[in-house]
């Protein structure tokens, strides 16, 4: 699509959306054997849906992860409820959304497809008004803080401490790694990683729900006593609620309870904060519903008095979290860093810990790099 954009501040009335194009690629993994496992899952590759729409000469871009399926569902679910709509409010076509996917199944699937159509409708909108998408939000910071986040229980020690180690040398002060696919292999793993990454360096761990509650337990006591540990994500399955609630309350004082990144509707994320199951909160903007569902939120963790932390997606949560009152920090996930830079220009490094947002590039600031995107795509064709 071609053309120039309104000037900033001008009325988009009348600007309305003309087409609207899937695709998705599939990127293999860089792990051992072509293979990457946490706690309860082994995979070789990570699939992002990508979704542009398009209105006024513009184009805006969201994504998701997740399977195939998605693009699927956009095209047919949600491609034809936008054409030909304004793209003044993307809060009220994520209405008009949700409303149409009611019986095709809000979470999962449905919540993914919505998530990565919101995005690009923010996205568009701040391109047609040459406004990077931080300003367009309600932002309450200018960057987003981070932590390294990879650690897959099938790395070697070496390629394990390397990592981690690689991310405080990039001046991040936390690192987490994957954690109770074998437990009894853990203490050696922390040992190796705390000597890594020395003492100043905060450790998290994620058990991807691979454990009991007792289990959990004493895991959370051991991760803490023995290596300092902070962050224990999903230590029992996220649906386990009681069993977060359990070990937010009998365990260490300084081991925080996360859990989050699987809340696909509003009712999710108030299950875990009502009463609280969770010490600090996580959303996914790529599973949650978006940029406009974030919002919502966020306010929600600003009224429990949680800090919300960004799962993931690094390239679009760093612009959408500084809209988070209550901001933690922002997961630097390991696959979607690779993903994002073999896919886009324009995406960002950590500067001293945290991701700033371009103030010189509209919307995203991100531009997809189609000859490295091609040998990768599952779905759609090519745009001419």
């Amino acid at each position: 699509m071609t053309g120039r954009a309104p000037a900033d501040g001008a009325d988009l009335d009348g600007c309305r959306i003309d087409a609207v194009d899937v695709h998705a690629f599939e990127v293999p993994t860089d792990g051992p054997d072509g293979r990457e496992q946490d706690g309860t899952l082994e995979w070789g590759s990570t699939t992002m849906v990508l979704v542009r729409v398009h209105a006024g000469g513009r184009s805006g871009l969201g994504y998701t992860y997740g399977d195939v399926s998605v693009a699927s569902f956009v095209v047919s679910k949600l491609a034809p409820l936008l054409d030909g709509q304004e793209v003044t409010a993307p809060p009220a076509l994520w209405h008009r959304m949700g409303v149409q996917i009611r019986n095709a199944g809000r979470p999962g699937v449905g919540a993914m497809a919505v998530s990565a159509v919101d995005v690009a409708l923010w996205d568009l909108k701040a391109r047609l008004l040459d406004l990077p998408l931080v300003r367009l939000l309600p932002a309450h910071h200018d960057r987003v803080p981070v932590y390294g986040s990879g650690g897959f229980t099938n790395y070697p020690i070496d390629r394990l401490t390397d990592q981690l180690a690689g991310w405080v040398g990039q001046g991040i002060p936390r690192v987490k790694l994957k954690t109770s696919r074998e437990p009894e292999w853990d203490p050696h793993r922390l040992t190796a990683v705390r000597k890594a990454v020395g003492d100043e360096t905060e450790i998290f761990t994620d058990a991807n729900g691979a454990l009991s509650r007792k289990e959990a337990l004493y895991w959370a006591r051991r991760f803490h006593d023995e290596w300092d540990v902070r962050w224990l994500e999903e230590p029992v399955s996220s649906a386990d609620l009681e069993g977060l609630r359990m070990l937010r309350d009998r365990g260490p004082e300084r081991l925080e309870i996360v859990a989050g990144e699987y809340a696909f509707t509003a009712r999710d994320f108030v299950n875990l904060v009502e009463p609280p199951a969770v010490d600090c909160l996580q959303a996914d903007i790529t599973r949650c519903g978006g940029i406009t569902a974030l919002l919502e939120v966020a306010g929600l963790s600003a009224t429990r008095h949680l800090d919300l932390s960004a799962h993931c997606a690094p390239a679009l949560s760093a612009h959408a979290f500084c809209a988070v009152r209550r901001l933690r920090h922002l997961e630097y996930f390991h696959d979607h860093v690779r993903v994002e830079r073999l896919l886009f220009d324009g995406t960002l490094s950590p500067d001293e810990g945290a991701l700033r947002p371009d103030p010189g590039r509209p919307g995203l600031g991100l531009e997809i790099k189609w000859a490295d995107a091609e040998p990768h795509r599952v779905y759609a064709a090519q745009p001419v």
